[in-house]
């Protein structure tokens, strides 16, 4: 699995497996099993998902050493302040049976004053319980306002980003600063399955849309967190290292931006 190295020199996976709406134990054990045996160990959920007690019980379930994953997680808007943070923090280690997290992200900057979040997910990294902290769906004055008051340069903005939606600005300011992109919604839903262009590139490498699309990220350096619960299709996701777009082609991906933003309200 091609991995990245971050800004404070932590290794993430360019892949990896997002979890929103996967819900039932069953699901989610199943996903992360199929995920896991594919060498997908980057996994993505946040409090808001409801699901990170089924993550952390499938974990020992399945019998994954923890220092082969890398595990993601973000706190919710209502949680926001440094006392809040470092209380809901603790739940998420709780509920996902583990004694750090890989990446902590403040999951939207919308609707509370975001510093002093932020300068609790400071404290909790230096405490080496966090291995990297970072951010979801910041613009760049929210980016401007964190670099201005706080310490440490976040390693991650998570944002939705696909070929109908690829923020180029926001990518170029994240890139001048060390803060590496990932996408959710990688696959806008679902729906560049059926684009004819990403369908007529994928014949030219015996791969359809979605793995066309994955590969257009991960040769752009930008990590990717597709989500699944069918078996074929998270197979699908993780045989995208054996091959490489041409200039041209990812050219015409990068043509397809008509700035169309497909969830406005969740992440």
């Amino acid at each position: 699995m091609k991995k990245i190295t971050l800004n404070n020199n932590l290794e993430i996976p360019l892949l990896g497996l997002g979890t929103y709406k996967l819900n039932s134990y069953d699901e989610v054990l199943n996903s992360l099993k199929i995920a896991y045996n594919q060498g997908v160990t980057l996994i993505d959920t946040a409090e808001m998902y409801g699901n990170e007690a089924e993550i952390g019980k499938a974990i020992k379930e399945i019998g994954i050493t923890r220092n082969e994953l890398f595990i993601t997680t973000k706190i919710w808007n209502a949680d926001s302040g440094y006392d809040v943070t470092m209380r809901t923090f603790e739940k998420s280690l709780k509920n996902l049976q583990t004694e750090y997290i890989d990446l902590y992200l403040i999951h939207w900057p919308r609707g509370y004053d975001f510093v002093d979040t932020w300068k609790a997910m400071e404290n909790l990294y230096k405490q080496g319980v966090i291995k990297s902290i970072g951010v979801s769906n910041f613009y760049i004055s929210h980016l401007n306002e964190l670099l201005d008051k706080c310490e440490i340069v976040p390693a991650v903005n998570q944002i939705e980003l696909h070929p109908y939606l690829q923020q180029q600005q926001l990518v170029d300011f994240c890139n001048k600063h060390t803060i590496a992109v990932e996408a959710w919604s990688p696959l806008a839903k679902g729906s560049v399955a059926s684009d004819d262009v990403l369908n007529e590139i994928g014949k030219k490498y015996s791969k359809n849309a979605v793995q066309v699309t994955l590969r257009w990220l991960i040769q752009n350096n930008i990590i990717a967190i597709p989500k699944s619960s069918k078996s074929d299709r998270i197979k699908e996701f993780a045989e995208i290292f054996d091959f490489n777009l041409s200039d041209e082609d990812m050219q015409k991906i990068s043509s397809l931006d008509i700035h169309n933003r497909i969830d406005l309200n969740l992440g």
